[in-house]
């Protein structure tokens, strides 16, 4: 009998409830490319958007779903020299969904895409670290060159990007001010690291930040909002600031302005960004893994997570990944192996 296994498909866009796992034929990997025995997934906002249609790319329907996969080698093809079976593993996020979605028991994915599991780090956790700490890295230090002492603003600081970036500019000595709308988040983000929390539409807001950064402004905003409110922001950057956007979770992405007096008048800079630039560049990514790797090992960085689902349970985790409730990292458990 043909061994199968069981994948989370979709046949139209939607909601939560379009996700549906079903069983399918056991794949065999191709010229470069890695069956992975899958252990945790980690959820992300851009799946969210690919389920819905509201992505940077169109779901093939019906179609696969899932960038971030924690697993075990189980099979290599042609080609394949860079990773063996029995080898424990990460994806690096930057392939097609519907091609290699990861949202499986059992799923192919380039060779590629492919890094070790850190040492010490369960599934669990592993499935929770590259989205969230390449795109703060990229962020803060590819583009921004973050310095001790420098402001950065963390927009959605409660999703697991938005910890990663408060860890990483602690790390790095900057002071992170965590943005966010709900009062009741503001204790755990002080605990993971925020210096502040602030509501950007609170009156007070510039004046705050200008208290933070000893009257400099901030140096970098981090936003994956876009629309109108990129112009608060805007205002609370100093000279030579840096506003650095790099999601639509406003939906109003084409109401996103140029902020032309602030930007004239202080050298600002005004940049879109997703993690994929920093993975397809060789020479970017390899610094990226050197520095959060060693982070990683001594403890400084630590992946939050809010909470773990069963992998039956994928519709209801999707729900809470748009409930906006979540503190960190929301993970899914495929295997307890």
């Amino acid at each position: 009998m043909a061994l199968t296994t069981r994948v989370v498909r979709f046949s139209s866009t939607g909601g939560p409830d379009v996700l549906r796992i079903v069983e399918q034929p056991m794949p065999a990997p191709a010229d470069g490319e890695v069956r992975l025995r899958v252990q945790a997934l980690g959820l992300n906002r851009a799946e969210a958007a690919f389920r819905a249609g509201q992505y940077l790319e169109a779901p093939q329907l019906p179609a696969r779903i899932g960038y971030e996969a924690a697993g075990i080698v189980d099979a290599v093809g042609p080609g394949v020299t860079t990773v063996r079976p029995g080898d424990a593993v990460c994806t690096l996020p930057g392939f097609s969904m519907s091609r290699y979605g990861v949202y499986a028991e059992h799923a192919l994915v380039p060779a590629a895409h492919l890094i070790a599991q850190p040492e010490g780090f369960r599934p669990l956790d592993a499935a929770a670290l590259w989205m969230a700490y390449l795109t703060a890295y990229g962020a803060l230090v590819d583009i921004g060159q973050l310095g001790a002492g420098d402001v950065v603003l963390v927009g959605a600081a409660s999703s697991s990007v938005g910890l990663a970036t408060i860890q990483l500019a602690r790390y790095l000595g900057a002071v992170p001010v965590a943005l966010s709308r709900s009062p009741h988040k503001a204790a755990a983000l002080c605990a993971h690291g925020a210096q502040a929390v602030l509501d950007p539409e609170a009156p007070q807001f510039a004046e705050r930040i200008r208290e933070l950064s000893g009257g400099r402004g901030a140096r970098l905003a981090f936003d994956p909002v876009a629309g109108p409110g990129v112009a608060i922001l805007a205002r609370t950057l100093g000279q030579g600031g840096t506003l650095v956007i790099y999601g639509n979770l406003s939906g109003q992405a084409e109401q996103t302005p140029f902020p032309f007096y602030d930007a004239v008048g202080r050298g600002l800079s005004m940049r879109g960004y997703l993690v994929f630039e920093l993975i397809n560049d060789a020479a970017r990514l390899a610094r990226a893994q050197a520095c959060l790797q060693a982070a990683l090992a001594d403890g400084r960085l630590k992946p939050v997570i809010d909470r773990v689902f069963d992998f039956d349970d994928i519709v209801a985790a999707h729900r809470h990944l748009e409930s906006n409730r979540q503190v960190g990292k929301i993970v899914v458990r495929v295997s307890d192996d």
